[in-house]
């Protein structure tokens, strides 16, 4: 479901709080999805290409702080605000590789049906929903709705939606597990171990396609 993430950005931020939050991801997502079909090292799978992209593109319109605390439920309200800062990095590390990943999967242009959007006025929380209509016309459209919040700089998605199965709820009983077990310091160290064999696996792809690189830096865990 990871591709789904990627529709939501390639505006500045006063753009991006002019925008109604349907508008933003509809304006946005063909343009992510032409960046991801026309761009050759992206088509090649460079991965530290990708990563570029999902953070200047994507990640500044995300809320991971709520994001991360629906996800952990309410062992959150338990957390210290270092914890809870830990844990959002992490999270917001193992989104952008999420991201990653699905970026490098795209590789045509898919046809978006986006619905009416349910909201009050002035509504500051919103659902934007969508259709994703596959190549094979026998195939059922996948459905999307994405959860947005306002903020200072523009509309924020904080959750999403994909055939029925929130984000949240689904990392929600993997993180309850690896609290059961390690508590919050567990769930924070299984987090950093995961993203930091990400990066590594990111950096082992730029260095197969350009050899002669100088070796990237790492910058996750800590």
């Amino acid at each position: 479901m990871g591709m789904f993430f990627l529709v939501f950005s390639m505006m500045t931020s006063r753009a991006a709080a002019q925008e109604a939050p349907d508008a933003l991801v509809k304006r946005v997502s063909q343009e992510i999805i032409d960046l991801a079909t026309s761009d050759e090292e992206i088509q090649a799978g460079n991965r530290k290409r990708i990563l570029q992209v999902v953070n200047e593109k994507i990640l500044p319109h995300a809320d991971f702080r709520r994001a991360t605390a629906l996800a952990v439920g309410h062992h959150w309200r338990k957390a210290t605000p270092e914890q809870q800062e830990r844990l959002a990095e992490e999270f917001r590390d193992l989104l952008m590789y999420t991201y990653a990943g699905a970026m490098s999967q795209i590789k045509e242009d898919y046809p978006l049906e986006f619905l009416p959007v349910r909201s009050e006025p002035g509504a500051n929380d919103v659902e934007v929903r969508f259709q994703v209509r596959r190549p094979e016309r026998s195939a059922e459209p996948i459905r999307v709705s994405y959860r947005m919040t306002r903020a200072p700089d523009g509309w924020k998605i904080y959750d999403v939606n994909v055939l029925g199965v929130w984000m949240s709820e689904a990392y929600r009983n993997t993180f309850s597990s690896e609290i059961a077990r390690g508590g919050i310091n567990g769930l924070i160290q299984t987090l950093d171990a995961k993203n930091r064999k990400l990066a590594a696996n990111a950096d082992a792809s730029a260095t197969r396609i350009h050899p002669t690189a100088p070796a990237p830096i790492q910058s996750l865990g800590g």
